[in-house]
């Protein structure tokens, strides 16, 4: 299973959360479980600001790419837990201790399920910078390398 394998919406909204650096991005296919829906996007938001960016991100794609609009919004002023029904699928967009204490992955546990790793610029707060060996510089472009 790949992410090219979901439907457009999905994609798009999986695409809008990479676009604002959300972390633990995963998709369940709920379609054979007799569901509400037929998928979760689910997400990390590290911080309120962060949690709202990736809902109007999500928001403004699926509308520019497809022309919808959530059925249903809840939560998006919380630091908590945001939710964007589209229907078909749904946009699940948690802090981490929301994430951990609702668990969905672990209810949905029989879907089948897409884990997309975190892109290594998503994790500023989290990075290392590479170290340097003895003898090893820094070097710019145009810069003369002797």
């Amino acid at each position: 299973m790949n992410l090219d394998s979901f439907p457009q919406g999905v994609q798009l909204a999986v695409k809008a959360a990479q676009e604002k650096k959300a972390g633990g991005i995963t998709v369940l296919d709920l379609s054979g479980l007799g569901a509400f829906t037929q998928y979760f996007v689910i997400c990390t938001g590290f911080s309120t600001p962060q949690v709202q960016a990736i809902c109007t991100e999500v928001e403004e794609q699926l509308y520019k790419n497809m022309q919808r609009s959530p059925r249903h919004r809840e939560g998006q002023r919380s630091a908590e837990w945001a939710l964007l029904d589209f229907g078909s699928f749904v946009v699940h967009v948690f802090s981490e201790q929301a994430r951990r204490y609702y668990d969905l992955e672990r209810l949905w546990r029989m879907a089948p399920k897409l884990e997309l790793p975190d892109s290594p610029e998503g994790l500023g707060h989290n990075r290392i910078a590479p170290s340097r060996g003895p003898g090893d510089t820094e070097h710019f472009p145009g810069e003369a390398v002797s």
